[in-house]
């Protein structure tokens, strides 16, 4: 569902927003507008051509890519406020990925052609553009290298760290966000099988409690010396 008419989010993205003139926020305000994603729905697709720069400004989104025997991977988790979807029109391709809405969740899209107008003019803006390609690349070459060189152990530890890291912890500990043990394992670069024997595992080395989709971070530290050395 979306919602053309002018659209006020200064608030909500206040790191680009101060970045800009008056003139520059009108024509923002007058060009983004806002979309809403049911559970599950897919908010662009691979192969499709890129038009907007995305925030999500509430819920969670998954960027991910089904691979052989349809078994997918997550590749980033979305949270708010971050923006998305845009790397792939300054490389001028198509989308090398799908993205999906993990919860319900709120979006706010930009037309690229106003971005890259106001990235011509303003230099902050381009600055601020570049670093957050240089961050995501960053963070993707370390998650290639533990995806692809640590045990299944230190993977699934890795995997929960991020999610700590991006999500945040409730207050009794519980992880901030609920994924089912595939989802898991799409994330660590493994079967579900797999998951759940390592995620047993932690369970008995008082590490972590389960309650369902739930994890409850019982040993952060330990944790953490998993991530790190497994």
């Amino acid at each position: 569902m979306s919602d053309n008419k002018v659209v006020d989010f200064s608030s909500s993205l206040s790191e680009v927003w101060r970045l800009l003139n008056e003139k520059e926020r009108e024509l923002l305000r007058k060009n983004a507008s806002i979309q809403h994603f049911k559970k599950h729905q897919k908010i662009y697709s691979i192969g499709e051509t890129p038009k907007d720069l995305m925030c999500l400004l509430k819920g969670k989104v998954k960027i991910y890519k089904d691979g052989i025997g349809g078994r997918s991977q997550i590749i980033r988790m979305i949270r708010p406020i971050q923006y998305f979807a845009y790397r792939a029109y300054f490389a001028g391709e198509d989308y090398l990925t799908d993205a999906a809405a993990f919860e319900a969740s709120k979006v706010c899209l930009v037309p690229m052609e106003i971005v890259t107008g106001l990235l011509r003019e303003n230099f902050e803006l381009c600055q601020f553009f570049i670093k957050q390609l240089s961050v995501d690349l960053g963070i993707a070459d370390e998650r290639t290298v533990n995806l692809t060189q640590k045990h299944i152990r230190g993977r699934l530890a890795d995997s929960l760290v991020f999610l700590i890291e991006s999500y945040g912890l409730e207050e009794d500990n519980t992880i901030n966000i609920y994924l089912a043990r595939e989802e898991l394992a799409n994330l660590s670069n493994m079967t579900a099988s797999n998951a759940i024997r390592t995620l047993s595992t932690f369970v008995s080395e008082k590490v972590i409690v389960l309650d369902g989709r739930k994890i409850k971070v019982i040993d952060e530290e330990k944790l953490r010396k998993i991530s790190k050395f497994g």
